[in-house]
């Protein structure tokens, strides 16, 4: 078996990722690995054979993957959370690194470890590869390679293990639930909301202005759907005139609503929602890429008679604003005459095949961007360099292209769909490449002895690491739950904690705070590793 495996790197890849899928789906007391059993299975079945290890191509195509797509994704909450808290947040994450480097640097000088040991712990208790890649190209890849390797392999699976169980037990340290926490829109812009309907009367003198300036001189914020004057019923789109005496169908979230009504009139007891012989509506896949990262404005559906009053952006419904974007991969709630239906969805797309086909040229230019940025040495006080690596590069430049959506003709960002294949292949690549690469070097040093030590003091540089970025989020920055464990993956720059948190709190919110540190954290980290070395 083993001799099919050395031969095949193939088989073995497939191997490691379908029995690291099927050790995850096991769970004791609430508690399973997830994707990240990947990693440990690679751990395993590198440690029989030292041939049993994936080429290098594949984790490294795999963490580039990932966490450019991540960058991609992330953007949007990421340039939000800095405008508001960006300088906590990379308080946070140096905070963080200065610590487990503090601890690195005196529990190795005090077990007598080679500084070239030093680095690779650090790098292994805070599971970030490039530090690791950054170590071993100063010591020589031939003299002292062995060195950090050994660091590493023995501090990376409780670095991963540590973070994934302090996930898994936050709620129970702060007797929380992440289902039912309130996180505000603030703190994680795009989170759902509850978005109802309501029909009101209009008893009050309104400006004899389109609806859209009508919106926005009362400080509106919510849509305007059908409305019937008389007998009829017609949509009320951007440029129609509302006036005292209509009934009026209004979208929003439950304040805005209160306000709205509390400035128009008075609300009735009509759904004019309910008779669609006229005026229907049609939930619509947006898979146009002439539309992506455009605002909603600019498709002018009001030539067609139309209005938008919902979108559906993954698992979340937001209330379409006069300046929302639009992405690829929306579903839009449509109102419009019946007959009209057809021509609108074909405009906008309405494919899901079309969504399930990923634009190769701006994403492989995306990645080259990424790589080259990553492979850009930065020139260190005292004659040493840093670069930002196979996970830095790509996602400094995920970040900058998701912020601007599109250059001309190429979408950057990706259907959401799209984006969260890519971040698992990508993930399951990493981990699996990782693993069977690192197994046997691990299982070498636990046969050799000696290197209990070593691994302690990783594990105590992983809680400590862990603690002071649950610590300070939560009590300092006061945010809830679900970004505070994003931030504590961010810290320790670990995708398979980010994808354990998205899985433990059932959404994406973790990589909000995932976004808001990884950056700082991973440069600091790079930094911080070669400084190691000259002690």
């Amino acid at each position: 078996m083993i001799e099919w495996l050395a031969d095949s790197p193939l088989l073995l890849l497939f191997a490691v990722a379908g029995l690291g899928y099927l050790a995850g789906k096991i769970e004791i007391r609430g508690f399973g690995l997830g994707v990240s059993a990947v990693l440990f299975v690679g751990l395993g079945l590198g440690a029989l054979d030292p041939r049993l290890r994936l080429p290098e191509v594949v984790h490294l195509f795999g963490l580039s993957t990932f966490v450019y797509v991540v960058g991609l994704a992330s953007a949007p909450g990421f340039f939000a959370s800095m405008r508001r808290r960006g300088l906590q947040a990379a308080v946070l994450a140096l905070g963080g690194v200065a610590v487990a480097a503090g601890m690195a640097a005196v529990l190795g000088t005090w077990l007598g470890l080679p500084s070239a040991v030093i680095g690779g712990l650090f790098a292994g208790a805070t599971t970030n590869t490039p530090a690791l890649a950054a170590v071993i190209d100063a010591v020589g890849e031939t003299a002292g390679q062995a060195g950090p390797v050994l660091g590493y392999s023995l501090a990376y699976p409780f670095g991963v293990l540590g973070v994934l169980a302090t996930i898994a037990l936050v709620p129970r340290i702060l007797g929380i639930d992440y289902a039912t926490e309130p996180i505000a829109r603030e703190d994680a812009p795009g989170v759902g909301v509850h978005i109802e309907s309501v029909t009101v009367e209009i008893t009050r003198a309104l400006p004899d202005v389109p609806s859209r300036a009508l919106r926005e001189q009362l400080g509106l914020d919510v849509v305007f759907s059908r409305v019937r004057r008389g007998d009829a019923v017609a949509v009320v789109t951007d440029d129609f005139a509302l006036r005292c005496g209509d009934v009026v169908g209004l979208v929003g979230e439950a304040a805005p609503l209160d306000a709205a009504v509390a400035a128009l009139g008075h609300r009735v007891h009509e759904r004019l929602e309910l008779d669609r012989s006229v005026i229907d509506f049609r939930r619509i896949v947006v898979s146009n890429p002439a539309l992506a990262e455009r605002p909603l404005e600019d498709a002018k559906l009001a030539r067609f008679g139309a209005v938008v009053t919902r979108v559906r952006r993954g698992d979340i419904d937001l209330v379409p604003g006069l300046h929302t974007v639009l992405a690829l991969g929306d579903a839009v709630r449509v109102v419009a005459p019946r007959e009209r239906l057809p021509e609108i969805a074909k405009f906008l797309g309405d494919s899901q095949r079309a969504l399930a086909e990923i634009d190769l040229i701006s994403f492989s230019l995306g990645i080259g961007l990424g790589l080259a940025l990553g492979n850009v040495a930065v020139p260190l006080p005292g004659g040493g360099s840093f670069s930002l690596g196979f996970a830095g590069g790509p996602l400094l430049v995920g970040l900058a292209l998701g912020r601007i959506g599109r250059a001309g003709p190429l979408v950057w960002t990706l259907p959401q769909t799209a984006s969260l294949t890519l971040r698992q292949v990508g993930l399951v690549l990493f981990l699996a490449g990782v693993g069977t690469r690192s197994g046997w070097a691990l299982a070498e040093a636990v046969r050799q002895g000696g290197v209990l030590g070593i691994a302690l003091a990783g594990m105590a540089i992983t809680l400590a690491i862990t603690s002071f970025a649950l610590l300070l989020a939560r009590r300092w920055l006061r945010l809830p739950a679900s970004i505070v464990v994003g931030m504590m993956a961010g810290i320790q720059t670990q995708p398979a904690d980010l994808a354990f948190a998205c899985e433990r709190t059932k959404s994406e919110v973790p990589t909000t705070g995932y976004a808001a540190v990884y950056p700082v954290a991973t440069i600091a980290k790079i930094v911080a590793a070669q400084l190691l070395l000259w002690l």
